[in-house]
């Protein structure tokens, strides 16, 4: 269902965390797409990583610049800072394989954390011919979309419900909570046009903000 989902996506997008963390190839791996019994790149997603401050080390041997040499998908775009510069060699290897570095102004949040304006963000791919986006995380990327200011850029949202529990300190995925007027706490988003499929032991949640 992942890969079918990223097929039918211009883009797939992560988060810096996510691709130090996996090692990621986010690529379209189901039969019928391009390097996988087609011909070129159709139904393959450009990756997009969102890395403000350059820190992700990628190299010839990561499995997304495999992928790409092996015409089984697209080299990432990198979401970066304006403030934040990547090294010659970062830059050389990766316009090398057709993906580069697409700067961007940075947001500090009271806490101090660096962000990028998801408005901005979309509209930038927008202009590169990207009309889809299929966000897959990891859990501070979907949090910050979900906030308020973002969540109405949602179209649609995919949840795999699965028989795990990941335990105290596992990736947690919910928007900070609201407040109504007298400070009471109220649900911070709620779905509609909700669908369950299973699959196997899993359960899909499909439904829009």
């Amino acid at each position: 269902m992942t890969h079918y989902l990223r097929s039918r996506h211009d883009a797939i997008l992560i988060g810096v965390g996510t691709a130090v963390a996996d090692n990621p190839g986010l690529n379209c791996r189901i039969e019928g797409v391009g390097g996988y019994g087609s011909e070129g790149l159709t139904g393959q997603p450009r990756p997009i990583v969102v890395d403000p401050s350059v820190r992700w080390e990628f190299t010839e041997e990561s499995k997304i610049l495999e992928l790409v040499r092996e015409g089984r998908g697209q080299a990432p775009f990198i979401i970066s800072s304006n403030d934040s510069t990547p090294s010659a060699s970062k830059k050389e290897l990766l316009e090398r394989h057709g993906g580069k570095f697409i700067p961007l102004d940075v947001m500090v949040t009271e806490s101090g954390e660096r962000r990028i304006d998801w408005t901005v963000l979309l509209e930038c791919l927008k202009q590169e011919g990207l009309q889809s986006v299929m966000i897959e995380g990891g859990g501070a990327i979907i949090n910050s979309l979900l906030e308020p200011a973002y969540a109405h850029l949602i179209d649609s949202v995919i949840v795999t419900i699965a028989p795990t529990w990941l335990g105290q300190g596992g990736v947690v995925v919910s928007p900070r909570r609201r407040l109504d007027g007298n400070g009471n706490a109220v649900p911070a988003a709620r779905l509609r046009d909700v669908k369950w499929y299973p699959f196997g032991e899993d359960v899909v949640l499909c439904g829009r903000v």
